[in-house]
């Protein structure tokens, strides 16, 4: 397991198009998950320690990000074949057991994670209401295990501030992860 640090934000860059077939076994878009005031793609997998150890805090941020106008989308774009856990029946018990509050997609062919750049899990990808990026950061100062409840909420507060001003902060911490297992 090879941790992995993203680049930092290449600011205004257009969100990339896709249409994925969710854990629902409908195909979703670009289009069909943005919400009024902006989208955050994030690049995650169920078999990553550092994904384990946040996505209580990943799903309590989504919701309060939804009722700020930005939706959210869930990208699992590993090679199924490396960790039984990532195949597409188990992205489904997981996001049942875990009760997502967005859509959670497999990437088959990987094609959108190299579209979007997208190294390691969790990767977080914040585009404000023209789908512009403003935010390639990290959750929070979690890592392979959960940080302190009362951690500052970077990607939240980020969020925050695309949501109202639609641009991201100019500082930003980067996402720390397990490398996106390719084919």
């Amino acid at each position: 397991m090879v941790s992995t640090e993203t680049p930092i934000c290449d600011f205004n860059k257009p969100a990339i198009n896709f249409e994925l077939k969710g854990v629902d076994g409908q195909l979703h878009s670009l289009e069909s998950c943005r919400g009024d005031k902006g989208l955050l793609v994030m690049f995650i997998c169920n078999h990553c320690p550092y994904v384990k150890s946040i996505i209580d805090r990943i799903i309590r941020d989504t919701k309060a990000l939804k009722a700020l106008g930005l939706n959210t989308v869930a990208i699992m774009s590993n090679d199924p074949s490396e960790y039984e856990a990532d195949s597409f029946k188990n992205m489904q018990k997981i996001a049942k057991e875990m009760d997502f509050s967005f859509p959670y997609l497999i990437d088959e062919t990987q094609e959108i994670a190299k579209a979007y750049g997208a190294v390691c899990t969790p990767d977080f990808f914040g585009y404000n209401a023209n789908l512009e990026l403003q935010y390639r950061g990290r959750l929070d100062a979690s890592r392979k295990e959960s940080a302190p409840a009362d951690v500052k909420r970077d990607l939240f507060d980020a969020m925050n501030q695309v949501a109202l001003t639609g641009q991201g902060p100019e500082a930003q911490i980067p996402s720390m992860g397990c490398s996106i297992k390719w084919y």
